[in-house]
């Protein structure tokens, strides 16, 4: 999707600067005008053909130039790790995962439980248990499971992105899979924390009201500069997407909010051992 997003906005720039109108781009590969926005804004995939018949359109003949842009329409169609998960993997998750992969910034508050970067094997498998009532199959457990732990090979990466993540306290007091289990969790985030590239961060329960009333959310921001900071919201049968800056902007303010109210990094790995022996 990010392939699509920055191929889609330099073949705008092309078409604005050779002053072609969406109509007559679309003519040219046989759409429409509006399968021209489309493709502008990644929203759908490219075939290398449509790519290339656009870019002679636009003047770019010379293959120095084009083969960057035809080589990023091909990249754009691989399916990613992800879709190997796709019978356990809903269609508005996998838009996440490959959003999550690519970015640089991975900012997270949540208060429900331990953010799915975080989870061990075993702290994951009680959270996927405990979140579907009506019962799984020890099959499709462990595929979800298998496919949160392979999402968290990110943060040891060499491209890991920089991840800063507030818990509630409640996260950490909410006894998924019991005793053995959770001190289990605890310690792997207090291990994790240590990573130069991780910020965690406690909001204890003494610290009252604070700003992220409106739940858990995740804020991603991307290398690139032509692809906007996205807010992800989820919910219980989907989840939504927020590009608006102004909407974004609303999310990094609560998020450096919760960073500066919460407990520092060191307090917080206190408090990950505290709440240890308390359980």
């Amino acid at each position: 999707m990010v392939r699509r997003i920055l191929l889609g906005s330099q073949l705008r720039r092309l078409r604005e600067s050779r002053g072609v109108t969406r109509e007559a781009a679309g003519y040219s590969i046989r759409a429409s005008e509006s399968k021209i926005s489309r493709m502008e804004l990644g929203r759908v995939s490219f075939k290398a053909r449509d790519v290339a018949d656009l870019l002679t359109l636009y003047g770019i003949t010379d293959d120095a130039e084009r083969e960057p842009l035809l080589s990023l329409a091909r990249e754009s169609s691989a399916t990613g790790w992800w879709h190997n998960y796709s019978d356990v993997l809903p269609n508005w998750f996998q838009t996440y995962v490959g959003l999550e992969g690519a970015a640089s910034h991975i900012g997270v508050y949540e208060v429900q439980f331990v953010s799915g970067l975080l989870q061990t094997e075993d702290y994951a498998r009680a959270v996927v248990t405990s979140g579907h009532r009506s019962g799984l199959s020890r099959e499709e457990v462990d595929r979800r499971v298998a496919l949160r732990l392979e999402r968290q090979k990110l943060l040891l990466s060499e491209q890991a992105p920089k991840f800063r993540c507030v818990l509630d306290e409640a996260a950490l007091r909410r006894p998924y899979g019991g005793r053995e289990v959770m001190d289990a969790q605890l310690r792997h985030l207090a291990e994790l924390s240590e990573l130069p590239h991780v910020t965690l961060q406690v909001m204890p329960f003494d610290t009252g009201g604070h700003p992220a009333e409106s739940g858990a959310f995740t804020l991603l921001r991307f290398p690139e500069s032509e692809i906007s900071d996205i807010v992800y919201l989820e919910h219980l049968t989907g989840a939504l997407y927020l590009d608006k800056p102004e909407e974004v902007a609303q999310y990094e303010d609560v998020l450096d909010r919760l960073l500066r109210d919460s407990r520092g990094p060191e307090e917080s790995r206190a408090l990950l051992h505290e709440v240890r022996k308390e359980i």
